[in-house]
């Protein structure tokens, strides 16, 4: 991709498409987390300070092609402004003439934002005339909203075809990082896979397990492969359904020389529940009324003696029910652990950036992934629709 250092931004008005779908904080109403808002300071940086009129654009929420009151940019724009230390106005709408008038009155090295561009059905079924009609307010496109470059809607893929159409630098950052797991990761390289379900991670499991030396499974998904090597697991959830296909992961695991590294003690309790008690029991003796909410200390002692050589880390998905504190112990020891090691490591997924992050140890990782279901997708090695629209540095 050519990235906004490869154009010429002086003077010209350039139209970014980021991803403020940020979550708001339902007594105040303002941003309750704003980790999306600075990973796109760098790119707002650049365009200020190098002359540009940066016009901003995003969604915030599922309004449905509505107007949500709850759901405006305002938030948003207000906590950009105290990051900048600039005034950020928003204007009333995404698209029509009285935002083309209010753009045109953009000076070099200010910023404005768009309404959510959600509240317009056409944004969602990347409209030609909606695409056109936001290209009307730039010279450049500039897409640094990898979380959406997923979707081919009209702010990610659309407006590309009637502006030259370049990448961020966290969009430049994501391809680089990312793209290096699937091309060239320095050896020895492990993925650690956790969250609710094998089934969200199908497609990533069939390409890592050609590309790694060791894979370590926690979380929910590990109950499936631990049902599927014949272990009890009570009454934690097993997707059924995906029994052969982690069966399958493991034979080509076995026939590629990959470590596999699954759970060897959990942390069980009657129920999910923030007042549960928690037990540590071997995995070979989960009771068969309990529930498997965590990893155990044996199983973190086991990550941290394959990860401790290793030079690249790709971390998806919590060990356990982070949110509740019986069963956040896995999660947090291996962010830690993973803050510690000499290793490139990179951290996707909402949830486990939440839990890194919620530790302060967001800085001591390599690269925080801000792309949630766009992580997946590049990792199954499909086409994003807002990459490909993108000039090519080759072409």
């Amino acid at each position: 991709m050519l990235t906004v250092r490869d154009v010429a931004v002086a003077g010209k008005r350039v139209l970014v498409r980021v991803d403020f779908n940020v979550p708001l904080d339902k007594k105040t109403g303002g941003v309750a987390d704003d980790a999306r808002i600075r990973a796109a300071l760098p790119t707002i940086h650049y365009l200020l300070n190098n002359g540009a009129g940066v016009v901003l654009c995003s969604h915030l929420g599922r309004p449905d092609g509505q107007v949500v009151e709850g759901l405006r940019m305002a938030p948003a724009a207000r906590r950009l402004s105290q990051l900048l230390d600039i005034a950020v106005p928003v204007a009333p709408d995404c698209v029509g003439l009285p935002v083309e008038e209010m753009v045109s009155q953009l000076k070099e090295g200010s910023v404005m934002m768009l309404e959510n561009l959600r509240f317009h059905p056409e944004e969602e079924k990347n409209d030609p005339q909606f695409a056109q009609s936001l290209a009307r307010l730039a010279d450049l496109y500039v897409n640094d909203a990898f979380g959406t470059a997923h979707r081919a809607h009209a702010s990610t893929s659309g407006v590309a075809s009637y502006l030259p159409a370049v990448a961020g630098l966290l969009m430049e950052k994501e391809v680089e990082y990312l793209g290096r797991l699937l091309t060239n990761p320095e050896p020895p390289f492990a993925a650690i896979l956790g969250g609710a379900k094998v089934s969200d991670k199908v497609a990533v499991l069939e390409q890592l397990i050609a590309r790694v030396d060791a894979l370590l499974l926690g979380g929910a998904m590990a109950c499936t492969f631990l049902k599927a090597e014949g272990l009890s697991v009570g009454r934690s959830r097993v997707e059924e359904d995906r029994l052969d296909f982690a069966r399958s992961i493991l034979d080509k695991a076995e026939r590629r020389g990959v470590v596999v590294i699954m759970p060897r003690d959990v942390v069980v309790a009657d129920e999910i529940s923030p007042q549960a008690v928690p037990q540590v029991v071997a995995v070979e003796k989960v009771p068969s009324d309990k529930l498997i909410l965590d990893v155990g200390p044996e199983t973190i002692a086991a990550f941290t003696e394959e990860l401790r050589n290793c030079k690249t880390v790709l971390w998806n998905g919590p060990l356990g029910v982070f949110e509740m504190e019986p069963f956040a112990q896995g999660t947090r020891a291996l962010a830690r652990l993973l803050a510690g090691l000499k290793a490139t490591t990179i951290v996707g997924g909402g949830e486990t950036v939440a839990a890194v992050e919620s530790l302060g140890l967001g800085e001591k990782i390599t690269h925080l992934s801000t792309g949630g279901g766009a992580t997946l997708e590049f990792l199954e090695g499909r086409r994003l629709p807002g990459v490909a629209a993108l000039l090519d540095r080759q072409k």
